[in-house]
C-alpha cells in the first residue's frame, strides 16, 4: 500500500473544517500522521488567513479513487467546484504524495509542485516526514525545507488542539 501525504487548508470557519476533515479522514483511512498547525496568509487572493497541516496515512485506494473520496469530504464540507482558484475557501484537500509515485493526468499532479513553492505545504510536511524523499528530485524533505527562503512566506505554528 502507498504511504499517501494529502495537504489540508482552510481559511471559512478554519477550526471546525479541519477537525471535519480529519474525522472523515480517521474514518477511512486511519491511523493518520498528523502535522502541527500553522496559520498563513492566503495566497492570489485578499482574504481570511489560512489555516494548513499535512497528514499521512497508507490507503489501498488507486490516485484516481483517492481523489474521488477526497472530493467527496470536501464536498461535505461546503467546497463548492464552481468556486474560484484563488478565493476563500472552506476546505482544500491536496495529495502532495502518492507513494514514489511521479503522475500528471486528469488534472492530477504528484508530487503536487506546491510541496516545493508554498512554505505551508513543505513546512508540516517536513514536520511528519523528514526523512522521505521527493519522488522528482530525490532530496530529502528537510534539506528542502532548510533551503526554502523562509522568510518570503511566514508561518505561524497554532497552539496544539487535539486532532
Amino acid at each position: 500500500m502507498p504511504r499517501v501525504y494529502l495537504g489540508i487548508g482552510s481559511n471559512v470557519a478554519r477550526e471546525a473544517n479541519i477537525a471535519g476533515a480529519l474525522e472523515s479522514l480517521r474514518e477511512r483511512f486511519a491511523p493518520l500522521t498528523v502535522s502541527p498547525v500553522y496559520e498563513s496568509k492566503a495566497v492570489g487572493f485578499d482574504g481570511p488567513s489560512f489555516h494548513n497541516l499535512v497528514v499521512g496515512f497508507d490507503t489501498d485506494l488507486d490516485l484516481l479513487a483517492l481523489r474521488g473520496a477526497l472530493s467527496e469530504v470536501e464536498h461535505r464540507h461546503g467546497r463548492c467546484l464552481e468556486a474560484p482558484r484563488y478565493a476563500p475557501r472552506p476546505l482544500d484537500l491536496d495529495i502532495l504524495l502518492y507513494g514514489n509515485r511521479v503522475f500528471r493526468t486528469n488534472g492530477i499532479e504528484v508530487p503536487r509542485r506546491d510541496i516545493l513553492q508554498y512554505a505551508f505545504v513543505l513546512r508540516p510536511l517536513a514536520d511528519i516526514a523528514p526523512d522521505l524523499r521527493h519522488p522528482a528530485n530525490g532530496r530529502r524533505i528537510a534539506d528542502l525545507w532548510r533551503a526554502f527562503d523562509q522568510t518570503a512566506q511566514p508561518l505561524w505554528p497554532l497552539p496544539r488542539a487535539r486532532r
